[in-house]
């Protein structure tokens, strides 16, 4: 589903005023992830966005968009809320609500393909629990839920994918061979994680939440 084993370097987030330039949680060939965060009302410098993305809100409250032409807009949101954000002309960005402003921006530097179709495709499984958000050429985006306690079968992720934390999560994740690994991650935490076949089973006492970005 979503977890990376817990073997594998942790990925971090910094927290950088929206003003400045945030450094890159993932860079690699295929993402780029920021996570954004400023305290409310500050107001980020003139810039553009070159490639689309996908935007996922950690907290209530939202920001507005003022473009170097046309009216300012205001774009209100709730935590764990997640849109689609195409490319875009200069502009500058202001955080809105009385709560910092927190936002992972996911950026897509992949140009698509064809849908492909996966047999053990997690959706296909376990529909009740893979959710799309939305799907296009460059990307799929679920949020994913896991009962408290609840085992997940046997499942596979055709798509390396971005991996944004909800809620705290351990879970235990069971690979091809048999090999079982406990995996622990904090809300607002974000992985990188590759392909791959396994079962899961969600370890605490309460549901964890996720939201996964596949990239084509």
């Amino acid at each position: 589903m979503t977890f990376v084993r817990s073997t594998l370097p942790l990925l971090l987030m910094a927290i950088p005023p929206l003003a400045g330039q945030p450094k890159p949680v993932i860079d690699n060939e295929q993402v780029r992830v920021l996570m954004i965060s400023a305290k409310p009302h500050s107001k980020s410098a003139s810039h553009v966005h070159s490639r689309n993305r996908v935007m996922i809100y950690l907290n209530a409250g939202g920001d507005t968009f003022l473009p170097d032409r046309g009216p300012a807009e205001d774009l209100k949101s709730q935590a764990g809320e997640v849109r689609w954000r195409p490319a875009g002309g200069l502009h500058t960005g202001e955080g809105i609500g009385k709560d910092p402003y927190r936002v992972v921006e996911v950026e897509l530097k992949n140009q698509g393909r064809s849908v492909q179709t996966f047999a053990l495709d997690p959706v296909k499984v376990v529909p009740q629990i893979f959710k799309v958000l939305f799907d296009n050429r460059q990307v799929r985006v679920l949020r994913v839920r896991i009962g408290a306690k609840e085992k997940l079968p046997f499942h596979e992720h055709g798509f390396n994918r971005v991996v944004v934390y909800l809620t705290d999560t351990r879970v235990l994740v069971t690979d091809e061979s048999g090999k079982a690994t406990e995996a622990a991650a904090k809300a607002g935490e974000i992985r990188w994680a590759g392909a791959g076949k396994h079962s899961e089973e969600n370890l605490e006492d309460r549901p964890v939440e996720v939201i996964v970005v596949e990239s084509k």
